[in-house]
Parts: C-alpha cells; structure tokens; sequence
C-alpha cells in the first residue's frame, strides 16, 4: 500500500512513457528527442518542488504492451521515480487503474498531465480528470505523439496533433502550461 502525501494537493501524472512504443513502426527518434528533453526536466522539477508523480503503464494482454513483452518499462533514457504506479487497459488512466482511489485519498485536487500519446491517453486522461472536478494542467511540450494519416488521406503531423489537442482543451478541459508555467502553479495561468 502506497504512504499517503503529506502537504500537497497536485500530482505529477507521467503516462505511458513507456519501452512498448519503440517497438511501433511509428516510433520516430526524433520527435521523441524533444519531448524526453521536456518530460525529464518536469520530472526533475516536480522532484525538486516535492510534487509527487504518479507513472503510469499502459498493458494490453499481447504484443508490445503486454507484461510478457518486457517493453512495460520506463522508456529510456528517462529517470524517474515515481511515488506511484499504475496499470491501466483503457485510454484514461482514471479507469480500472485504482488511480482514482489512490487521489481521493491522497487529498489531490490538481493534475499534471504529461506523456504518450498526446491526442490519445493523454487527451482522454485529460478530459476525465476535468470531469471529475480536478484542476489539470495539461503540459503540451511534455507530451509525445507521431504523424497520423485521416480518412481522407491527409497526414497530420506531430505538432499539428498537439495544435489541435491543446486547441480542444484550452479553457475547456484545462490551462494548457509549458513545463515552467506547470511547476509554477495555478496562479501564472496563460492568457486565453
């Protein structure tokens, strides 16, 4: 059973940065470059602020998401040291994990939300933690996502996904932060 936090009412959320994406045909090293930059200094900051994180993995029962593949691993070269760590099967990771339990009782009232995929786990986290009354900050430049091709045939690049998703979030489902403004706190909210 995890200790309760003392003193603190925001969590760190850190989900899906996991060794199961590298083995996507998607993977692009690039792109992850820049976010594992950005994820790691939030880490490193929530650390130094005495903000707890909360890792997150995504399981699925075959291929590279599941236990047996070996790939649930933190996804490399990042450190981390999570206060917590769940497990989830769907795309928020407020459901079936036990992270919702875990929060309540741990007096959380505000979240940070980082981690792969932007548009996907992160979004949909997002969005449901918003519902559940919790204040989020959604940390864009910390979040990973790779190109992806519509039904019409049109490829929407990483950065226009992110565009997109903190367009659809802004003001609505949270403040959508850099990692400064994040560690910064509520009261340095962006301008609309």
């Amino acid at each position: 059973m995890e200790q309760k936090m003392s003193g603190h009412d925001t969590v760190l959320l850190v989900i899906d940065a996991q060794e199961s994406f590298r083995q996507r045909d998607y993977w692009d090293e690039n792109l992850a470059s820049a976010y594992i930059d950005r994820q790691q200094a939030l880490i490193d900051g929530a650390e130094a602020d005495g903000i707890p994180i909360i890792q997150i993995f995504h399981v699925d029962e075959n291929g590279p998401f599941s236990e047996a593949s070996g790939f649930v691993s933190t996804l490399a070269p990042l450190r981390i040291t999570p206060k917590a760590t769940f497990r989830k099967g769907r795309h928020s990771a407020l459901v079936g994990s036990g992270l919702d339990v875990w929060l309540t009782e741990n007096g959380v009232r505000r979240i940070l939300v980082s981690g792969i995929r932007t548009e996907q786990c992160c979004e949909t986290t997002t969005r449901h933690a918003s519902d559940l009354g919790y204040q989020v900050d959604y940390v864009g430049e910390a979040t990973l996502t790779f190109p992806m091709t519509d039904a019409t045939g049109r490829t929407w690049s990483a950065r226009e996904i992110r565009d997109r998703t903190e367009l659809v979030l802004s003001g609505r489902f949270a403040r959508i932060a850099t990692v400064e403004q994040a560690l910064a706190g509520r009261e340095k909210s962006l301008a609309a």
